[in-house]
């Protein structure tokens, strides 16, 4: 019998306000992934933000390689391990633009930090 233990953070990624609201419900503790100017419902662990209409590129020169997602869901992270936050066990993504949800999957698919930390789940 094999086993496999994957112990990266798992984030879903959700389309709309609604669908949000019964994750976090539904589920552990979480900590939200919001795009810029979405407010954050009540009942989070923990909340991070990013600007998905930036006029870089990921991994641009002067951004250093690391995308706005990829800094968000580190600070996230941090402040988990620091004890800043609450312990959450699950990240909940909300991303109502294509731009958002193409700058989540660029971060999980092509930072090797945010994917040792994090897996896509759903």
């Amino acid at each position: 019998m094999a086993w496999t233990l994957d112990a990266r953070i798992p984030l879903t990624l959700l389309a709309d306000a609604g669908a949000l609201a019964a994750a976090l419900v539904a589920g552990p503790p979480a900590a939200l992934l919001l795009e810029a100017g979405t407010t954050a419902p009540p009942g989070a662990a923990a909340a991070a933000r990013f600007d998905a209409s930036l006029p870089h590129a990921v991994a641009c020169a002067c951004c250093q390689g690391r995308g706005p997602v990829a800094e968000a869901l580190d600070r996230l992270f941090l402040a988990r391990v620091r004890g800043q936050v609450p312990w959450f066990q699950r990240v909940l993504a909300l991303v109502e633009t294509p731009a958002g949800r193409a700058l989540v999957e660029a971060a999980l698919g092509g930072d090797a930090v945010t994917a040792a930390r994090f897996r896509r789940e759903g």
